[in-house]
């Protein structure tokens, strides 16, 4: 457990005090997770009521091996569309994009899918997606890229069978990270040299459970840099950080919007 002097008391406590700590530094690595797109209307998949509460997880394997289960993974990604699809920017998603543009974050590693960082401003080049992207699809043998209203029509057009690529007939699939699937090798390697060049890494709303993405905040602070935690719920990790912060999200990170 992270001792009471790391702990924001209140919420103008942790405000002033990373303020204090953004200021001094001046490499700054947001490490973002479910928790910054609350606010937005997406749930977290941990929580009561998250998606995870809801749907077993579709494993990697079992999407290359079952047609059902490929178009089982389709409908729930369109069942998604239609309640999150109009999701825009937060609060916190609005004050990185102004740290960004300031100088002071030059890019942001995330667990998030939802492309909201780069609806905020962010070069989509300088968002490292750890999880992949759900908002587009891809096929796992060719590449080829697929928007997701294409596949819908051919799902629609072939009675709910999910379509296969019409380039070479591989399995098209959103660009997402699925359990049991390899992590990105390229956006791996960019976070471990945004990790390893930073001196304030800020972990926000993850709940630092899932590896090997969970392991750059460690990585961080053994590197000498000072670790934020801004979490609603403890991680395992208080206990490292500089500074815990167990407040709204949003709200901590409302002031350092630049309209």
């Amino acid at each position: 457990m992270a001792s009471p002097d790391r702990i924001a008391p209140d919420l103008p406590a942790a405000i002033a005090r990373l303020t204090e700590m953004i200021h001094e530094a001046g490499f700054i690595v947001p490490f973002t997770g479910a928790g910054i797109s609350t606010e937005c209307g997406i749930p977290d998949f941990r929580s009561p009521g998250g998606l995870w509460t809801k749907n077993r997880p579709i494993p990697y394997d079992e999407f290359l091996a079952s047609q059902e289960a490929r178009n089982e993974s389709w409908r729930r990604r369109f069942a998604m569309m239609d309640e999150f699809g109009g999701a825009r920017p937060g609060r916190g998603h609005r004050a990185l994009a102004s740290l960004y543009r300031a100088g002071k974050v030059p890019g942001v590693v995330t667990q998030n899918i939802d492309n909201l960082h780069q609806a905020s401003g962010i070069a989509p080049e300088h968002v490292v997606e750890l999880h992949g992207n759900t908002t587009y699809a891809h096929c796992l043998d060719c590449d080829s890229r697929f928007e997701l209203a294409w596949v819908r029509e051919r799902m629609a057009a072939g009675n709910g069978c999910a379509p296969d690529c019409p380039s070479c007939g591989g399995f098209i699939k959103t660009a997402t990270i699925s359990f049991g699937q390899a992590m990105p090798e390229a956006a791996m390697r960019q976070a471990e040299e945004l990790t390893l060049g930073c001196d304030l890494f800020l972990a926000i709303g993850s709940s630092l459970q899932v590896w090997p993405a969970a392991g750059f905040p460690l990585m961080a602070k053994r590197n000498s840099a000072r670790l934020v935690i801004i979490n609603r719920e403890p991680t395992e990790f208080d206990a490292a950080a500089d500074l815990v912060v167990r407040q709204d999200i949003g709200t901590v990170l409302e002031p350092f919007i630049v309209h």
